[in-house]
């Protein structure tokens, strides 16, 4: 199928202003231009939990799976294991993947599994009207904390640093085109890709002034260097007026979880068919 219609006819029902809205014509962009260089969007799957950024598999038009909530990584990575031919393509919510579906994030991480994950990082429970989440700042007045919360948030980029990450970026809904390339990047990437995006909920913690004066481009240096990118990814802790470096923190080359997977099972299949050929042999 060649041109096809990416955004669907599914009624929209997103926020006006909603950061969510730049994500989604992001991966229309991108799908697009994707499909004029020869990509069979056929191959692309989109796999989504559960909250406001779960409504990506309505509205754009490619294979999707809608997962339980926080449990989107592990479908997606159960994709690219059953086919590592696909495009897995995972969009999460802060507190489905930094919540619920943080061990699922961490040992994905860890495994080095050849997916795309991008967080919708708004800060807040959207579609529940408003609670905190792991990101929220300290101090967060929300529906289940209205003196502000006590906890800290944490620092997602230092935690999939930890983990094992090959690909770990920040993008900013509000910077359409610096995100169209680093979830590019992060697609064409072979191996885990982890791409936390500041995303606007306009109805429930609208930060949109509060980033646009503190965002800036990371400047150039060498991505394969761990402790430069702990160390810019520690500059911001998620709190404070510290400034927010959006772009590429880490990106290094290594072995990936399907390419393992898939050389045991031909291996195991080579076996198995020399022990047939040896058994016919025999009759």
């Amino acid at each position: 199928m060649t041109g096809r219609q990416l955004i669907t006819d599914a009624q929209n029902t997103w926020c006006p202003g909603c950061g969510n809205f730049s994500i989604q014509h992001t991966l229309k962009n991108l799908l697009a231009d994707m499909e004029k260089e020869g990509k069979d969007l056929d191959t692309v799957v989109l796999v989504t939990g559960i909250g406001c950024h779960a409504k990506m598999a309505d509205y754009i038009n490619v294979n999707s799976f809608y997962s339980i909530h926080g449990r989107a990584i592990p479908v997606a990575t159960g994709i690219k294991l059953a086919n590592p031919d696909l495009t897995v393509i995972c969009c999460v919510g802060d507190g489905d993947a930094y919540a619920e579906g943080l061990d699922h994030l961490l040992f994905a991480a860890k495994r080095n599994i050849d997916i795309t994950v991008l967080v919708h990082n708004n800060r807040v429970y959207g579609l529940t009207t408003g609670q905190y989440t792991p990101t929220s700042p300290l101090g967060f007045k929300g529906k289940s904390t209205p003196a502000g919360t006590l906890e800290f948030p944490m620092n997602p980029l230092d935690l999939l640093l930890a983990s094992g990450a090959t690909y770990v970026a920040r993008g900013y809904t509000r910077k359409m085109e610096q995100l169209k390339t680093l979830v590019r990047d992060g697609v064409l990437h072979r191996g885990f890709s982890f791409i936390d995006i500041l995303q606007i909920c306009a109805t429930f913690f609208p930060m949109t002034d509060y980033y646009n004066k503190r965002t800036y481009d990371l400047p150039e240096y060498d991505r394969s260097v761990f402790d430069l990118a702990c160390s810019r990814a520690r500059e911001w802790d998620y709190n404070g007026d510290a400034p927010i470096a959006l772009g590429v923190f880490y990106q290094r080359e290594g072995p990936t979880l399907d390419k393992k997977v898939d050389r045991v099972i031909r291996s195991v299949q080579e076996r198995d068919n020399a022990i047939l050929d040896f058994l016919a042999s025999r009759q």
